[in-house]
């Protein structure tokens, strides 16, 4: 098979980066793995450095860069998206109430997708909104299986204690009653990428007077359902 694309220094620049996936290499490791001229290999090499796509380590050789990180990074939020969309309708639809798509970013939770209700009384949380990470239950969730330095420090001035964590990674959902914003509710479960990581969290809100003080046991088996949906199309497209 050929794997020339008829653009000569783009496949060259692919053969750098294809021997840099086997580990870190010098310059001569490079020549030898690529078959390229030493100047020619040499030369992209540090061009992609440029660009951030090839880094250097502790002992100067070469090795695959951070860029190549971020774009893998934007490349999953896209599949998420993409899969959660229709995922979300349906839970909207299955209980009548708004549904969330959540991603940490920092100290902060960023509602990245939203299935609306359609009429009525709505707990509206724009796409884009930024809400802190002290209170709510897709807080919880983006926080109750974090390594324990991260979960500790997550827990100072948070409305939720230690001992609500362990119940949610015990029962694998959260709920909050009044806990972000008074007289709302809501449902939370976690979205798992690569190694079981949470990567995301999937939630449902809505007043209190819907969804009572006791959300969990109304709507956590749907939320828990739509979560595990969306982990399961985000592993088949990896």
């Amino acid at each position: 098979m050929d794997n020339s694309s008829g653009v000569g220094v783009l496949d060259k620049a692919v053969l750098v980066l294809n021997a840099l996936e086997a580990g870190p290499a010098s310059l001569a490791q490079l020549v030898q793995a690529t078959g390229l001229a030493r100047p020619t290999a040499h030369r992209l090499a540090v061009a992609l450095e440029h660009h951030r796509i090839v880094s250097r380590d502790t002992q100067g050789r070469f090795v695959l860069g951070p860029r190549l990180s971020e774009l893998s990074t934007a490349a999953g939020e896209d599949r998420l998206l993409a899969v959660a969309g229709p995922v979300l309708t349906h839970l909207r639809d299955l209980t009548g109430e708004s549904a969330q798509l959540y991603r940490r970013q920092g100290d902060e939770r960023v509602c990245v997708a939203a299935a609306e209700r359609a009429s009525g009384l709505r707990d509206t949380v724009p796409v884009g909104s930024a809400l802190p990470m002290i209170a709510g239950s897709a807080a919880q969730i983006l926080l109750a299986w974090e390594e324990p330095d991260r979960l500790h420090r997550g827990l100072r001035g948070a409305k939720f204690t230690a001992a609500t964590l362990a119940s949610v990674r015990r029962r694998g959902w959260a709920h909050s009653v009044g806990e972000r914003e008074q007289g709302v509710a809501s449902v939370s479960a976690p979205i798992r990428g690569a190694g079981g990581k949470v990567i995301a969290a999937v939630s449902v809100s809505g007043p209190i007077e819907r969804l009572t003080r006791t959300p969990g046991r109304m709507h956590a088996a749907p939320v828990v359902a739509a979560a595990e949906r969306i982990t399961e199309a985000m592993r088949r497209a990896n």
